[in-house]
């Protein structure tokens, strides 16, 4: 046996790619709160947030690739992103009308409809999850899923 540590498993891949969403929604609003850059914010959270314990409670490893990707496709395209999500709001709440964790949900769902592979349904699930994590007693993770479900429609409709 070698010093190499296993092959994470389908499981713990899951989990992975699931706090990298996360993740990324946080770094998303980080980035519209406090004005950063993508390399900024994607450098602090994968030395600092990634796997990183506060009292006690041990933060999830997230996929650094995904990350990357939905943070970066998200930036470069917000404004493709924010029309789907205006689209998919009632006219009277145009997108910098709703609430900003929930603004940095759509956009990083939003750039993994556009620019990956991952099937549409696949991301509104684990959005609504992350939206769940967010807002765990409120209305939101239903609002989210109406939002992504039109969005994705629009993006690949071909998968539906």
């Amino acid at each position: 046996m070698t010093g190499t540590s296993p092959k994470p498993g389908l499981a713990e891949k899951r989990q992975m790619k699931a706090a990298a969403r996360l993740y990324a929604v946080q770094a998303l609003f980080q980035m519209e709160a406090a004005g950063q850059t993508v390399d900024k914010v994607a450098r602090e959270f994968e030395s600092f947030r990634f796997g990183a314990v506060y009292d006690e409670d041990e933060m999830a490893e997230g996929d650094p690739d995904l990350f990357r990707q939905i943070v970066e496709e998200a930036v470069n395209w917000q404004a493709k992103i924010d029309q789907m999500t205006d689209r998919a709001l009632v006219a009277k709440w145009p997108i910098d009308r709703i609430d900003p964790v929930l603004r940095a949900l759509f956009r990083a769902a939003g750039a993994e409809l556009v620019a990956s592979a991952t099937p549409p349904k696949v991301v509104i699930t684990e959005f609504v999850d992350v939206a769940r994590a967010f807002f765990p007693e409120g209305k939101e993770p239903k609002f989210v899923n109406a939002v992504l479900d039109h969005m994705a429609r629009e993006a690949k409709p071909e998968a539906f």
